[in-house]
């Protein structure tokens, strides 16, 4: 087979090189398509599953709703472990699948679980969140006139813009921070209640029974078929303008009951105003310390850059097509494609060095501009095959998997090749004969190239080139096959080190399967149309430099082998004593370009109590000049999403270009001031330091929000509160670790 295929190169250039110039802009084109993700997703398929009860204490909340959620879960096909969080009025439960579990199917399965399963007290509905670690892609604020109010941001975002952009394909929830959710308060007087003889069930009766549409049959007019309807809906006159929703003369006049047939309505008891509901959670950016934002969630089976898209689209519609009162708009503050795009310039950037490095370095050391083009035609025609492959398998591509292909392995085979050729052009005139004798007897099996027959395109020098690569096909092959060996633990790794390594894993593989194709296609025919008939293998100026330092040492070495072994003992030795002491990371970390910090308060603070801390710590995040911007979540969304209680402030910091800073500053140093500047304003109050998307992998593997974590498991709360703070007062004195805290 890799015969043929060598003959067809040979015999066919044309359709070849035609061939070649097709594929590159196939390739081009696949690599316009890819979905290059900026960080790659470690995780396994993580359902989060909220309870709301206003009202009820953390316990409480945990013994009649997360235990039951949790047991009626445990059966559910392919869960792995299941987490849950408690605070008040608010279960958080994690459901952690196993890897290769298949995201739609465990959404299914749970959804089927928790319908089956679970049954929680009040008629409380369970949610599964639609959230995953990389999915928050799109944050924006509501802007509004001066004169707007938060209530009206709020409720424009609740039932105009979330609506809007979950009509994108691939958005799946829309997370609504600050603002304040507008309600209708009726203010009972008791003493009135009293003297009307109404009890307090009656009224909410009478209202909730008030708001409602009735259906009747139809009567005949004449000619026509008409609907009778019982009109009762109550009317906030926001029907036109929701701006406008603040009428309650319906609610005031509801019925309660009639005495001597004079009517008893609401108003005669009670007063009705529009306020609003409690508020769990509060947003702020800049120097604004109440705003209305949010955050959009990708669907975690598709591509960031596809979705993001369509939501710049729908969001540029929703400002221009009036659908928002005037002078209202959403204005992003983040974008994921901004780091995507940087990861893929990044890409780019290491692709195109990489191959001119290598290109620059087959020159040099071949000595020949000729053999360093054929050569280096197998670098792209090989990253386009992995591409083209990876398009086609619908996988992505990130920074680690793509980066990470070696381009001195991609050409080797190649190398080896060209060397050859020239090692048989150079021969003697009767070692060639004899090279071509060996190819009619059948040396290298069936000879394709018609030696004898006078009506044949094969000519001696194409003859050559095709014994020179059937001569290494088999080594090409072996080492090929010694460099996939190698790769074999990382194909076999599962769980984190699977999901991060197996990309690349794959990709270099199918890079190294189209620089096989390309050695004995492109090479071969690139070979007989750029080689001269005769060669001459030159020693450049580099290689002659190190082959006198070589040829030396070599000649010592072997002249005393025992004093080489021992020195190459002592080295190892050494070697293997520096690199115990070597850090090490699991994987890289990928900068982001922000800052994710979150300050941890007394468990017990207010949420009004922890806003003027929250406003300050904006302030001073503000004073330096490598921020750009800087928005609060303090609390929580009203819908749960996140799972944190009123002494949880979380800050997301986007920063200026490096090369934008001040001479001298790095980001290392700017967290270390940032911490020094709050703990001494802030003293008792916990800062930990993360980015965005790092923080968001870190809290969905771990459970907990850091990167590593102690865990202390026991039935009594004091005890483990005692043990945690012990096993804090242990860990501070490790030296590395900060930002400790307990959670």
């Amino acid at each position: 087979m890799v015969r043929g295929l060598i003959a067809f190169s040979l015999t066919r250039r044309a359709i070849v090189l035609l061939g070649l110039f097709v594929f590159v802009g196939l390739g081009l084109f696949a690599f316009a398509r890819l979905n290059i993700e900026a960080y790659p997703n470690p995780a396994p398929v993580i359902l989060e599953i909220t309870a709301q009860s206003s009202g009820l204490s953390a316990e409480e909340m945990e013994r009649y709703f997360s235990i039951p959620i949790e047991v009626g879960l445990a059966a559910t096909p392919g869960v792995d472990v299941i987490r849950s969080t408690s605070f008040y009025g608010l279960s958080f439960v994690r459901v952690v699948f196993q890897y290769g579990v298949d995201y739609y199917f465990a959404l299914t399965q749970t959804a089927i679980s928790l319908q089956q399963n679970v049954s929680l007290p009040n008629n409380v509905t369970p949610q599964i969140q639609g959230t995953s670690l990389v999915g928050e892609i799109f944050r924006y604020q509501v802007l509004g006139p001066p004169h707007f109010g938060l209530t009206n941001l709020r409720t424009v975002q609740d039932w105009v813009l979330q609506r809007r952009l979950l009509t994108v394909p691939g958005v799946v929830q829309v997370n609504t921070w600050g603002g304040t959710t507008k309600e209708y308060d009726v203010e009972i007087d008791l003493h009135k209640l009293d003297a009307y003889n109404v009890t307090l069930p009656q009224v909410i009766s009478a209202i909730g029974n008030a708001n409602v549409n009735v259906g009747g049959r139809t009567i005949n007019m004449g000619q026509q078929s008409v609907n009778v309807r019982g009109i009762g809906l109550i009317d906030s006159g926001g029907s036109a303008d929701l701006t406008q929703g603040f009428k309650v003369e319906d609610i005031e006049n509801v019925p309660l009951f009639q005495a001597n047939g004079i009517p008893v309505f609401v108003k005669d008891v009670a007063k009705v105003s529009v306020g609003y509901a409690p508020r769990l959670g509060k947003a702020g950016r800049d120097r604004q310390d109440d705003v209305v934002a949010a955050i959009v969630i990708m669907n975690r089976t598709l591509h960031t850059n596809d979705v993001v898209a369509r939501v710049r689209a729908e969001i540029a519609k929703i400002n221009d097509d009036g659908s928002l009162p005037p002078g209202v708009k959403l204005v992003p503050f983040y974008d994921r494609t901004t780091l995507v795009s940087v990861t893929t310039s990044t890409v780019v950037h290491n692709l195109t060095f990489g191959c001119l490095l290598i290109f620059l370095i087959q020159w040099v050391f071949l000595g020949d501009l000729r053999s360093a083009i054929i050569v280096g035609a197998n670098i792209p025609f090989a990253l386009f095959f992995s591409i083209v492959l990876l398009v086609l398998r619908n996988e992505d591509a990130n920074l680690l998997s793509v980066g990470a292909v070696d381009f001195g392995i991609i050409v080797d085979a190649a190398v080896i090749l060209v060397e050859n050729i020239y090692r048989n052009f150079q021969a003697r005139p009767e070692e060639r004969q004899g090279l071509l004798q060996q190819l009619r007897e059948g040396r290298w099996g069936p000879d394709p190239t018609g030696s004898g027959d006078p009506n044949s395109s094969w000519n001696d020098r194409l003859r050559l080139i095709f014994i020179s690569a059937v001569q290494i096909d088999r080594a090409v092959f072996f080492s090929t096959a010694i460099i996939v060996a190698a790769f074999i633990p990382l194909f076999t790794m599962q769980g984190v080190e699977g999901q991060i390594f197996g990309p690349m894993a794959r990709t270099y593989a199918y890079a190294l399967i189209g620089a096989l194709i390309a050695t004995f296609t492109v090479t071969p025919c690139l070979a007989s149309l750029l080689l001269p008939e005769h060669v001459e293998e030159v020693e450049t100026i580099v290689v002659r430099s190190l082959r006198r330092v070589f040829t030396p040492v070599l000649r010592w070495s072997l002249s005393n082998r025992g004093m080489t072994i021992a020195a190459g003992i002592v080295f190892l030795g050494a070697s293997a004593v520096m690199g115990s002491r070597l850090g090490s990371e699991f994987l890289p970390t990928l900068e982001e370009g922000n800052l994710w910090i979150r300050a941890s308060m007394p468990p017990t603070i207010s949420l009004e109590a922890g806003m003027p801390i929250v406003n300050r710590l904006r302030e001073i995040l503000l004073n330096y000049p490598e921020v750009i911007t800087v928005v609060s979540q303090h609390g929580r969304p009203d819908n749960g999403s996140d799972a944190a209680g009123f002494f949880n402030a979380e800050f997301f910091v986007p920063l200026k270009p490096f090369d934008e800073w001040p001479r001298g500053m790095t980001k290392e140093k700017l967290i270390d001031e940032l911490q020094n500047a709050f703990t001494t304003e802030f003293p008792g109050i916990g800062f930990n330091f993360s980015q965005y998307i790092q923080d968001n992998v870190e809290e969905g593997l771990s459970g907990v929000k850091g990167a590593n974590s102690v865990k202390v498991i026991g039935p009594d709360l004091t005890t483990l509160e005692k043990l945690a703070s012990e096993v804090m007062k242990e860990m501070a004195g490790v030296n590395g670790v900060t930002d400790l805290g307990v959670f």
